[in-house]
């Protein structure tokens, strides 16, 4: 199974974005995914930088692919898609219908082009993953609140030659909205936000009137407070025939998450060893509290963290 590097959704400062990947590119992972996926307004990078990174993860050995933005507002945001899915020099992971409108434009040998059918297109039954295929996708990207038991129903019925990713850790990305929240918590309006994101490079945490943890605001994206983690799920993963496990960065510590997913890959570090090596590892909650969910994966709340046995010893 592949490890994958999924998009950044953080806005941070462009050096910090460059030190970053370069630190990435002496990673283990196998695929990385560049580019703005949240909010347009974030111009830190440009797509000639995205380019430029990709390009160096292509040296570096990793199979770079560009993201398109989840949520187009405007005429500029829909130019910016269809540059990315125009350009030739690398993959495209399709987050919108407009962007798989793009890629599944006949290339000039009359064969469609391949493309990463991302995970808010929302592909919860065999006909649509059918249709995606047809379209041109060569992987797909669950979407993050499909359980274990309708992922394998899935895989039964997925095409030939069509690969599956799932995303194993991070917080999730759950909903995107028109609205601006980090630019309402500080009174400003959405298109004079100062680039409040900046000030959050983890999000900002939402808590509840009893000061528990609710939600992440991360401009127009809202995110699950806790880090949804199936390292300790690995061989669930296995079984069920996944091909790539997505992880996504966060702003300290991602090249030793990497690290710990790839020792459960190889078999030198159990999952429920690597799950107690992650833990310190995770974005601090607040009060020093860092916390992991996995319900979603066995068809519970999202937020809920079903525990699973440790392994016997011998």
């Amino acid at each position: 199974m592949k490890l994958s590097l999924g998009p950044l959704q953080y806005y941070w400062p462009r050096q910090t974005v460059f030190d970053f990947y370069e630190r990435i590119a002496g990673t283990a992972v196998d695929i990385v995914y560049l580019g703005e996926v949240t909010c347009s307004r974030r111009h830190e990078l440009r797509l000639d930088d995205w380019l430029d990174v990709a390009a160096l993860m292509q040296s570096a050995g990793k199979t770079a692919v560009l993201s398109t933005q989840v949520l187009l507002e405007s005429g500029s945001d829909v130019a910016a898609m269809q540059k990315i899915a125009a350009q030739g020099g690398f993959g495209v992971e399709a987050n919108d219908m407009g962007a798989v409108s793009a890629m599944s434009v006949a290339s000039s040998d009359g064969a469609p082009r391949g493309f990463v059918a991302g995970p808010h297109l929302n592909v919860y039954n065999g006909p649509t993953l059918q249709w995606m295929a047809s379209m041109g996708a060569t992987r797909w990207v669950a979407p993050l609140e499909m359980p274990r038991a309708d992922l394998a129903l899935l895989q039964r019925e997925r095409p030939a030659g069509l690969q599956t990713e799932v995303f194993v850790h991070g917080r999730l990305p759950l909903a995107f909205s028109a609205r601006c929240f980090t630019a309402r918590h500080r009174n400003l309006p959405k298109d004079d936000c100062q680039f409040s994101c900046l000030d959050h490079p983890d999000g900002l945490m939402l808590r509840t009137r009893e000061d528990a943890d609710f939600l992440v605001l991360n401009g127009i994206q809202t995110q699950s407070a806790r880090v949804h983690s199936l390292i300790d799920a690995w061989d669930d993963l296995v079984a069920l025939g996944v091909d790539v496990a997505r992880i996504s960065p966060q702003a300290q510590h991602t090249e030793a998450i990497l690290g710990l997913y790839d020792a459960v890959r190889q078999g030198t570090l159990t999952g429920f060893a690597a799950r107690a090596a992650l833990l310190p590892l995770l974005p601090d909650a607040g009060g020093g509290e860092r916390a992991d969910c996995n319900g979603y994966w066995h068809g519970q709340p999202g937020q809920d963290r079903v525990e699973r046995a440790a392994p016997a010893v011998v």
